[in-house]
């Protein structure tokens, strides 16, 4: 399974302007691109929604090599209920410690040398006050599981992930497809897994040829398929064809075609420009609204 690769975790947020500043200027990742909707994502990239959208890609390199964030904006929606289903991204980056600090960002030491901090909507992030083992400081993501082993099963035995560790007693496991990529992070907890309407999205590339497999598979062993194999429209991009599965628990999994990804998630040097654009219009759109509010009576 070594072509296969670990790409990004998909958050919901409602507030543009604080969550840009937060990944930008906090932990000082670079927006890659930036893209517009005007209808719902026929994959349900943008949650249950039908209306406008947009989709920020931000991370501290190209998607090719590093796990990066999808930041997904549904115009209108302005905050989401948090589970206990998404419990952390760590990343070793000193530089976002000094930035945070820096900016008055409120951080908290829960071990030495590692602080946790929120993304604007309560998103936990990690921060190792070290420089990064690896071209890329994003280390791994954390989901919550009911049953350790039961997932064990599904993300090792029939998604092919390797598993790099492994304790009973604490509960936890840490998975992924090779060495250099971030890693994923498994942790029991006590009770179900409980998603909210702030759940996520983990996404992982394989080979195209091997999607209609992968759904094969997990038809034969009677997994749940969110989405079955569907191809993905940018607009002036690459088209991608995709499945969507769900773990034991309920957590969405993203299986994207590799090569044609590849084209796909190439750096835009426009993207940061775009977004700024965006959300300029949104405080234009605001003052506007606020304008034309009819006056009180009497």
């Amino acid at each position: 399974m070594a072509t296969r690769r670990s790409l990004h975790f998909v958050f919901k947020v409602g507030n543009r302007f604080q969550t840009a500043c937060f990944y930008r200027d906090v932990l000082g990742m670079k927006i890659l691109r930036h893209e517009e909707f005007e209808e719902g994502c026929r994959a349900a990239c943008n949650g249950p929604y039908d209306g406008k959208w947009s989709k920020t890609m931000v991370g501290f390199g190209p998607e090719d090599d590093h796990f990066v964030a999808e930041l997904t904006y549904n115009y209108g929606i302005g905050n989401y209920k948090l589970g206990n289903d998404f419990m952390g991204i760590t990343l070793a980056s000193s530089q976002a410690v000094s930035n945070a600090r820096k900016l008055e960002w409120p951080l908290s030491e829960v071990a030495e040398g590692v602080f946790e901090t929120k993304a604007p909507g309560g998103y936990k992030f990690y921060l190792q006050n070290r420089s990064p083992p690896q071209s890329d400081p994003v280390l791994k993501v954390t989901l919550a599981v009911s049953d350790l082993q039961k997932s064990l099963n599904y993300w090792s035995n029939l998604l092919g992930m390797k598993i790099y560790e492994k304790d009973e007693k604490k509960q936890r496991a840490l998975l992924g497809y090779a060495d250099n990529q971030c890693k994923l992070e498994l942790q029991g907890i006590q009770g179900a897994v409980v998603h909210a309407t702030a759940f996520g999205r983990i996404a992982f590339s394989c080979p195209q040829k091997e999607l209609s497999d992968l759904e094969d598979l997990m038809k034969r062993e009677n997994q749940k398929i969110l989405t079955p194999l569907v191809s993905l429209d940018t607009p002036g991009k690459a088209t991608v064809q995709v499945i969507i599965l769900a773990d034991p628990d309920g957590h969405e999994i993203c299986f994207v075609g590799d090569e044609a990804f590849r084209e796909l998630s190439k750096m835009d040097p426009e993207g940061s420009k775009l977004l700024d654009d965006a959300m300029a219009k949104d405080k234009s759109d605001e003052w506007f609204a606020a304008q034309n509010k009819p006056k009180a009576s009497g």
